[in-house]
């Protein structure tokens, strides 16, 4: 029964990252339409949020944590897995290109494996599966450039975009204590709640949220509410859940899939090119999460 749970656990932790690879298709048509990064980020946060706080009411709701330095636990979980996640990784492509924020988001792993060696001794790598972890991240490289071994140096850009992976980083860190302590409904309605909290002070500065674009556009609001009800809700829901029975390591290895699936989707919707750079390099990915993952 363990070993059914722990494929079902896996299983769980590559479709999440399947679904968060194509929301770059979505997320493009909502640029295309008008909508900023931003207002993008807000609207499918609110749409999860007030389903997931409907879910809890009717449920029965827990509105505190215990503690006070839990309940500022959670807001760093929402600032740094919320609003200054998607701000930074946004940014980043208005100074540098799309194909050097996705390699230095996607390291994002090997990031979060460093700082969580660092502060639980219990999960550190041996040489194995420190040899899977860079053959995986060698693998996204192949895939992330798809054959054009081109990079433009942009310190501005490539500082958000290394802003953006370690704050993921932290938070995947951060939420092993607060996993041991609250259930994944509560976790991820705190998350969606201060990553909107935080975000008041962007929109006091720039106060638009991008409604009557909506309202001319009505094809825009089916992406949305994907990206709301699905990319956000759902799956943020499942994937802390994957992070308190996987652990924090070993679940953020399936990062490395994410700009897999995000070709794979933009292949088949927007008809770019696969070359065999892409094939490698998901090879690579394959047999680095194999040996990363073996203990």
């Amino acid at each position: 029964m363990s070993s059914h749970l722990s494929i079902l656990y896996h299983v769980v932790a590559f479709l999440v990252v399947t679904i968060w690879g194509s929301t770059f298709v979505f997320t493009k048509l909502l640029l295309l339409g008008g909508l900023t990064p931003a207002q993008i980020f807000v609207l499918r946060f609110v749409i999860a949020y007030l389903m997931l706080l409907a879910f809890c009411l009717w449920r029965g709701i827990r509105w505190v944590s215990d503690s006070w330095k839990d309940e500022l636990l959670m807001v760093f979980l929402g600032l740094t897995g919320g609003s200054m996640y998607f701000l930074t990784e946004n940014s980043s492509m208005n100074y540098t290109t799309t194909t050097n924020t996705s390699l230095i988001v996607s390291m994002c792993p090997l990031i979060t494996t460093a700082l969580i060696c660092l502060f639980y001794k219990s999960q550190r790598l041996n040489r194995r599966q420190t040899m899977g972890s860079l053959m995986a991240a060698v693998g996204v490289a192949l895939v992330v450039m798809n054959g054009h071994f081109v990079l433009h140096l942009s310190p501005r850009g490539d500082a958000l975009a290394f802003g953006a992976a370690l704050c993921w980083a932290v938070y995947s860190l951060l939420i092993i204590p607060a996993n041991g302590k609250y259930d994944t409904v509560f976790i991820t309605r705190k998350v969606f709640f201060y990553g909107l909290l935080t975000m008041i002070p962007y929109f006091i500065w720039r106060p638009e949220l991008g409604i009557h674009l909506l309202v001319r556009q009505p094809e825009l609001v089916w992406n949305l509410l994907f990206l709301g009800c699905v990319a956000s809700m759902l799956c943020f829901l499942a994937w802390n859940w994957v992070l308190k029975k996987l652990g924090a390591v070993v679940a953020t290895n399936y990062v490395y899939f994410n700009p897999v699936t995000t070709i794979i989707f933009a292949w088949f919707i927007l008809h770019e090119q696969i070359t065999v750079f892409f094939i490698l390099g998901t090879l690579l990915i394959l047999v680095g999460m194999y040996l990363a993952d073996r203990h």
